[in-house]
């Protein structure tokens, strides 16, 4: 039995081999396929038609998810790891909500129902565990959220004075501006160069506030691109290994080409 776990966490896992590489591919392939089947759902000129060939092949793929998902757990020495991970938890949102559907029945329940069904979409999530440059990206990202987070505090402070100015002074003679939430809804659109349009300015200073505003977004917009790119160019020079091994033990990845032993638990990655 524990070849057999041996082999299958191997190809699950990894995709140094073979066989691992192409389960894989197959994987992907089916992720994408069941998305597909979420959207063609979701158009009820479409699914008139073909409602029985979308509900059947929407439960073929929830069973090779299924099977898919107890296969991780079962080839693991320490299951709970993989199950609250991050990918642990997309797995199974992955397939959640089609067996939730069993339990809620009646025609009270369809808009729950149909409102579950869409947490499918999920499924395309999967997909970012087969992308190198994701995983790039999500330190690059994690390594700038302070930056963003103050960032965004700091705009979210703007975007309440600026709403509240308007507020004062488009208020005695424009029924657009009727409180300051919506005022600040206002400065949202106006300051992310949106422009709905649903609520403007009339008076002569709120009309010159407001270009300001304007062109006040152009320049907040490039703060976050530049923090972003200046930490993927951080995480690119770091040259991140590509090595596909997985840990048994704490299931963390990104392991030097030539690691044997995990550098984070120091688990056995493969045999010396």
């Amino acid at each position: 039995m524990k070849g057999v776990k041996k082999r299958l966490y191997e190809v699950i896992f990894e995709a140094d081999t073979k066989a691992g590489k192409w389960f894989d591919i197959i994987l992907i392939v089916l992720i994408l396929f069941s998305v597909i089947i979420v959207m063609i759902e979701s158009d009820s000129r479409v699914i008139q038609h073909f409602e029985k060939w979308v509900y059947l092949t929407e439960w073929i793929l929830t069973i090779l998810f299924t099977i898919e998902y107890l296969l991780r757990i079962w080839v693991l020495d320490k299951p709970r790891k993989y199950i609250f991970s991050f990918y642990g938890v997309i797995d199974l949102l992955a397939i959640l909500p089609s067996f939730i559907g069993l339990f809620l029945a009646g025609t009270q329940m369809l808009l729950v129902l149909r409102s579950l069904r869409l947490l499918r979409i999920f499924r395309v999530l999967k997909l970012t565990r087969y992308v190198k440059e994701a995983s790039i990206l999500w330190q690059a990202l994690a390594s700038g959220r302070n930056k963003i987070g103050v960032f965004l505090f700091t705009v979210l402070i703007l975007i309440t004075i600026l709403g509240t100015v308007m507020y004062m002074i488009e208020k005695p003679v424009n029924e657009g501006f009727r409180s300051i939430p919506e005022s600040i809804y206002w400065a949202v659109v106006t300051l992310t160069t949106v422009g709905y349009g649903d609520i403007a300015p009339i008076t002569t200073l709120g009309k010159f506030v407001a270009g300001v505003i304007m062109i006040t977004g152009y320049a907040i917009i490039a703060v976050p691109t530049g923090i972003v790119t200046s930490e993927l160019a951080k995480e690119v020079i770091k040259k991140i290994p590509t090595n596909t091994q997985v840990c048994s033990e704490c299931f963390k990845d990104n392991h030097d080409d030539d690691a044997l032993h995990c550098k984070y638990c120091g688990g056995k990655l493969k045999d010396e």
